[in-house]
């Protein structure tokens, strides 16, 4: 598989699809995260993405290996108050997409230009607009 080309500096962000995949050793998310942090790009996460991710097979070792090179953003009462905005300018609901708009939220506060790994291209979409450059994983 070819790599993608990041952007010099800036930031990228793991939804739970790109930090379940980089816990899992996935080759190619391993090469992307490599390949921004050698760009000078921070690699961040929402907190919720933890929540999300882990799941009883989840090697707890690793993922503290991996959690440690990350900075995880708090989600905290503005956050959750401009999530929620996100999901009414988008039209979605928050049964479904709660986590995704904090992600998103998490995503448009950061140091640009942001890119985002994610497997949901079409929900990020809608929340994130043109404002982050999603990458398919």
């Amino acid at each position: 598989m070819a790599r993608r080309k990041l952007s010099h500096e800036g930031t990228l962000v793991l939804d739970c699809e790109g930090l379940s995949k980089l816990v899992d050793d996935h080759e190619p998310v391993v090469a992307l995260v490599a390949e921004a942090r050698r760009r000078g790009m921070e690699v961040v996460i929402s907190a919720l993405t933890i929540t999300e991710a882990v799941h009883r097979r989840t090697d707890k070792a690793r993922l503290a290996w991996v959690l440690s090179g990350i900075r995880i953003v708090p989600i905290g009462e503005e956050e959750a108050k401009a999530a929620t905005a996100l999901l009414i300018s988008a039209g979605l609901h928050g049964h479904k997409y709660a986590i995704g708009a904090a992600v998103a939220e998490t995503a448009l506060r950061q140091h640009r230009p942001v890119v985002m790994l994610t497997s949901d291209l079409d929900g990020m979409a809608k929340l994130c607009g043109d404002r982050v450059r999603l990458v398919g994983v």
